[in-house]
């Protein structure tokens, strides 16, 4: 039985990106909102464009305002003026200066902007009631961002602040990588659909649609493959497929040691190599990570069918191997994050164990809160509304409360 740590090196170890110029796609800025730069973007404008104003003011010539004080203020003559998106037809002399307001292009000739509050104005004239800095409040063409240079690097996920970049760099259609394909089934007699009438003994699949929701919110694309009976010939039949139509398989259930688990034995029937077979991990213990003999490579896990051990698996192992996947260049380890626990957390020690729950924000300090109710494996009704998962080390029994917990912070949106 692995490690959990040995479980993700050799997980990370089989991912290989989507190829960044095979697995690309041409999308509109409009929807390209979390998708993955495949390709490094420049833009041909400078940041600012021009030189212009910070602030509502006055451009002068520092030189001649250098020396002014309340006291014996310099007055200019008013000869401008310039608001934003207005192109100055002036040059700003000796003792002249021009009515600027934030964002306007700098006339000609000025060099420096003195705030409005430092100014007293009488008709055409200003009084410059104080000595600025030189340059002050003027952004400089260029001083952002020169032309030609690397902009955003292959690799970034595009989140609101990229895309407002993007946008200013009339940067409408850039190439991102495809979303990954995910094909996604349970296995079991006992499933039923949400929409079927419960029999005695049966269970509704909420495994699937639970990893369609994780599929996306990581970014990939589900392929549903619905519910396979625990039958050796279905299954095959769908892993067979699920292989040659996806990056990742996803199952859940029949990866255990019962009669009807058969998922081992049918992917060494396909000739699959199987790297994991089990993981000191709670819950989730029986976990399956197979790979293929084929040309693009699936990735095959099988997963634990109990419900909470299905997504903690996919939160701890999945979703990393779905971030490399799919072109992101850095940031595919899960965020852990050092907080206070607010209960008392307990494991048995024997395996890295995993409780969920949720962060809140008490007196400026992040507290892990225990979900409420039976932490069992099977029970999905305390899942809800989780955002974090407390993580007690191999050999760590007791985190009292108050004291600290590292915790997987579980990021949605």
């Amino acid at each position: 039985m692995l490690s959990v740590s040995d479980a993700e090196a050799i997980i990370l170890n089989l991912v290989r990106p989507l190829d960044q110029q095979r697995d690309i796609e041409i999308i509109d800025l409009f929807v390209a909102d979390k998708r993955i730069i495949s390709t490094p973007i420049t833009s041909k404008l400078d940041f600012p464009h021009w030189d212009n104003s910070a602030m509502d003011g006055y451009a002068v010539r520092y030189q001649d305002v250098q020396h002014s004080s309340d006291a014996q203020p310099t007055i200019l003559e008013i000869i401008e003026e310039i608001p934003a998106g207005y192109q100055p037809q002036c040059t700003v002399k000796a003792g002249q200066a021009a009515r600027i307001f934030t964002g306007a292009v700098m006339p000609m000739g000025a060099d420096t902007v003195v705030m409005q509050e430092k100014t007293r104005r009488e008709e055409n004239r200003v009084f410059i009631l104080a000595a600025p800095q030189p340059q002050e409040f003027v952004r400089h063409q260029g001083a952002f961002y020169q032309a030609g240079q690397e902009l955003l690097p292959r690799g970034v996920k595009l989140n609101p602040p990229e895309i407002a970049v993007l946008a200013a760099a009339q940067c409408a259609k850039l190439s991102v990588y495809r979303r990954p394909r995910v094909a996604i089934f349970s296995s079991g007699d006992e499933l039923v659909t949400p929409d079927q009438p419960l029999q005695p003994g049966q269970i509704v699949d909420s495994n699937q649609y639970a990893l369609a929701a994780l599929v996306k919110e990581a970014g990939g694309e589900p392929l549903l493959l619905g519910i396979i009976q625990d039958n050796p010939d279905a299954l095959r039949d769908a892993i067979a497929y699920a292989i040659t139509h996806a990056d990742i398989v996803l199952s859940s259930g029949g990866v255990s040691v019962g009669d009807y688990d058969y998922i081992d034995q049918i992917l060494e029937s396909l000739e699959a190599k199987i790297h994991i077979r089990s993981v000191a991990i709670s819950p989730g213990k029986p976990l399956t990570v197979a790979t293929f003999p084929t040309s693009h490579s699936p990735i095959y896990f099988g997963l634990p069918g109990n419900p909470a051990s299905a997504m903690v698996t996919f939160w701890r192992f999945v979703q990393p191997a779905m971030k490399k996947l799919s072109g992101l260049a850095t940031g595919w380890e899960p965020e852990f994050l050092q907080v206070r626990s607010h209960h008392e957390l307990k494991s048995s020690g024997k395996r890295e164990t995993y409780i969920w729950g949720s962060l809140h924000l008490i007196d400026g300090v992040y507290e892990f809160h225990k979900a409420g109710g039976s932490h069992s494996p099977g029970n999905l009704i305390n899942l809800a509304q989780t955002n974090a998962l407390a993580v007690l080390s191999v050999g760590t029994t007791l985190i009292a409360p108050q004291a600290e917990v590292k915790v997987l912070h579980l990021a949605f949106g």
